[in-house]
């Protein structure tokens, strides 16, 4: 099925939710508060595996763990992040790998031994090696199974992928999400940052059907709206001139002035679908004075429920920056407060975030 900005006119007209109950949570948008325990997880040598495209054992976590997803499973906080290995490669030349913790607090979190997902031989290792797998979003379908939108990393090209698990240890690689659409268009160019349009039920958050589809924000430089069937083969949204239609672009002299990155699965909410997302200020005279440049804070969308692509209202300030030492001190020391995460656990809003690529931090509100 094609559709573009012509004809998604038409379906704006009837999109209706799916009929299972849902619940609309008030997100809270400022006040939130760093626990005196960041960062939460810091990188370990002593962790090793056996890699099997290198034949050889690795210290998977020795360099940095950052930029987690989450998700709440058997009444705990599951939390999947990226892991690199060579602290003496440089930014963007080191394997990454997910590894996955767990916690029943949402603070203390243990470590599984061993990477989950990873490069590994066989079709998927020309678009996951050298560079690895990073920066992953996470969901849950209403059958129980999890799906994974992260990005393959060939060390040329970023390619947003699937996968697929029934318990977050083994995974089903289902490749790049944009291989099939318009006869394979996207799938050479550059993409990331998958956030699938979720809706709380059962007092978690599922990925939500919107008129029969699944939807899905993704991008980095600009933020772009993507329609799926099966949750895995994605289809881009295009605008009239056939080109990728633009949800969400830059501001000069804002905190998003340099990049708009999508942050935690969307949401929706009593306010509309909140998509968190991630800006990094310029470094030119296009930038923040505000704000060092070059830094990444998070801010906040609000859609409109019947009609993805409207955006209701935007911030105009990032509600989450870099103010801890541990958030400017690292691989990236412009500062990062990368957010991937945002649950609802015990009574609290937590949001999970990468700092500096190379600690994972926490922000809760009660």
């Amino acid at each position: 099925m094609f559709i573009n900005i012509r004809s998604f006119s038409t379906i704006a007209i009837c999109l209706i939710f799916s009929s299972c109950r849902t619940a609309r949570p008030d997100v809270p948008l400022d006040g939130w508060t760093k626990p005196s325990e960041n960062p939460i997880l810091k990188a370990d040598r002593s962790f090793t595996f056996f890699d099997p495209v290198m034949k050889d054992t690795v210290h998977w976590q020795a360099a940095d763990v950052f930029n987690p997803a989450a998700i709440i499973k058997d009444g705990r906080i599951q939390l999947l992040y990226r892991s690199e290995d060579n602290p003496k490669a440089s930014l963007g030349g080191r394997t990454s790998r997910l590894g996955l913790a767990v916690s029943d607090d949402g603070i203390h979190f243990s470590k599984e031994p061993e990477p989950v997902l990873f490069p590994e031989p066989g079709p998927f290792l020309q678009w996951d090696h050298p560079g690895g797998c990073e920066d992953p979003r996470l969901v849950e379908a209403d059958d129980g199974t999890y799906v994974v939108a992260y990005t393959s990393w060939n060390g040329k090209t970023a390619r947003l992928s699937i996968a697929f698990s029934t318990d977050l240890v083994h995974w089903q690689k289902k490749g790049p999400a944009f291989a099939k659409a318009y006869q394979g268009r996207f799938n050479e160019d550059w993409s990331k940052s998958g956030s699938i349009i979720t809706a709380m039920k059962g007092g978690r958050a599922k990925a939500l059907r919107i008129h029969g589809k699944y939807w899905m924000y993704w991008g980095e430089r600009f933020i772009n709206l993507a329609w799926s069937e099966n949750l895995s083969d994605w289809t881009p949204l295009l605008d009239e001139q056939g080109q990728l239609f633009r949800v969400v672009s830059t501001r000069s002299g804002q905190f998003d002035s340099d990049l708009t990155e999508c942050g935690p699965p969307a949401l929706l909410t009593k306010k509309g679908i909140l998509l968190l997302y991630n800006g990094k200020n310029a470094t030119d005279e296009k930038s923040d004075p505000d704000i060092a440049k070059g830094t990444y804070s998070t801010g906040y969308i609000l859609m409109d429920p019947k009609d993805p692509r409207k955006v209701l209202s935007r911030s105009s300030k990032p509600f989450l920056r870099p103010t801890l030492q541990h958030e400017i001190t690292g691989q990236y020391q412009a500062g990062t407060t990368f957010s991937e995460a945002l649950l609802n656990y015990k009574g609290k809003w937590w949001i999970y975030y990468g700092t500096a690529d190379s600690f994972v931090g926490v922000a809760t509100h009660d």
